[in-house]
């Protein structure tokens, strides 16, 4: 399960209570050889192009939609209808955590884990859609907080896939808890289970597995490790790029200031610079409601799936954020 670049492998995020202060979350056994990643982003971000892999049953009839006029604080641990986002792209995460799983015929790729409720549910999704989650090659995740990542123990237990993460996050993926470089790192309950297999990959990298080609974008600031993923899918002709973007709110505990850590300012300035560039055709949020996304499936155009400039106006949504919480601290008020 080593990708091609031989990244370390490392055998062996964050609470709903901090969530409250959100004010804006706009703000991947052995594989074949074929199914590694490639070790650069040299290579093509999307590789060949991906055609959707078409799920052999449905059983998601009898899941109740969630719920009209939900603010992102609600729904993490309610089940949501599994779907197609588009072409070989599948939303089975829950009513206010996004889980996305990109598929092929030689095997699939898991974004993000949810909560430790949210798990067993994200795996009930992939199994209603027809795919079998032992399919899936490997793990990846947005950032270390739990209502992303402590559900992702049980999704290793039930796909037997390895976990890619960047490095600043892997300590706290093995140990289930984090430090001091999270601004949120004070903040009640955030333990979760530890991944047991994590493997360092780099920014630039891309997952491979048969077709998939997935890139990891550096955009800290929310955590050290966030990272950013971008791929490419098709619906026979039509191919378009997917940007699942990580969080880009500013928020912490009571204690971490930003002014103190001018090193996490500039690296957050440097993600959202990145975030604004991404090849974004649909723009994905770890936090389903952050981009509007259940409304964009509904198929009616309003507002639309595919949208020019969402991922340059989430950036921007970002530094507007970043810009007023150093303004606060400045000022002497507190978080």
């Amino acid at each position: 399960m080593t990708p091609t670049s031989a990244p370390t492998a490392l055998r062996g995020p964050v609470t709903p209570a901090v969530m409250r202060r959100v004010f804006a979350v706009l703000g991947m056994g052995m594989l074949l050889a074929a199914c590694r990643p490639a070790d650069s982003a040299d290579a093509p971000a999307s590789g060949a192009p991906a055609n959707a892999a078409t799920p052999a049953t449905s059983a998601v009839d009898d899941i109740p939609a969630c719920p009209a006029g939900a603010s992102v604080m609600d729904g993490w641990n309610d089940r949501a209808p599994p779907r197609r986002i588009f072409g070989n792209t599948w939303y089975v995460g829950t009513c206010g955590l996004s889980a996305v799983l990109v598929t092929s015929d030689q095997g699939h790729v898991l974004i993000d884990g949810g909560t430790v409720a949210a798990g067993p549910l994200i795996a009930a999704n992939i199994r209603a859609l027809g795919f079998d989650p032992h399919a899936v090659k490997y793990l990846l995740n947005s950032h270390e907080h739990s209502d992303h990542a402590a559900g992702l123990a049980h999704l290793q237990a039930a796909t037997g896939a390895p976990l890619l993460a960047r490095a600043p996050a892997v300590a706290t993926l093995r140990k289930g808890r984090s430090d001091r470089s999270d601004p949120q790192y004070l903040e009640p309950g955030g333990t979760f289970p530890p991944v047991a297999d994590v493997a360092v990959i780099g920014d630039g990298e891309v997952v491979r597995v048969g077709p998939l080609a997935l890139t990891a974008h550096a955009t800290p600031g929310h955590t050290p490790g966030g990272t950013s993923w971008t791929w490419r899918s098709c619906e026979g002709a039509r191919c378009l790029d997917i940007a699942y973007t990580d969080s880009v709110s500013a928020i912490s505990d009571a204690q971490y200031r930003y002014l103190d850590h001018p090193e996490m300012v500039a690296a957050f300035r440097r993600g959202l610079d990145t975030l604004a560039a991404l090849p974004c055709d649909i723009h994905v949020t770890p936090h389903p409601l952050g981009s509007d996304l259940f409304a964009r499936l509904a198929g009616d155009g309003t507002p639309p799936l595919v949208e020019a400039g969402a991922c340059q106006r989430y950036a921007q949504n970002g530094r507007a954020q970043l810009d007023a919480r150093l303004k606060d601290e400045a000022a002497g008020r507190k978080p």
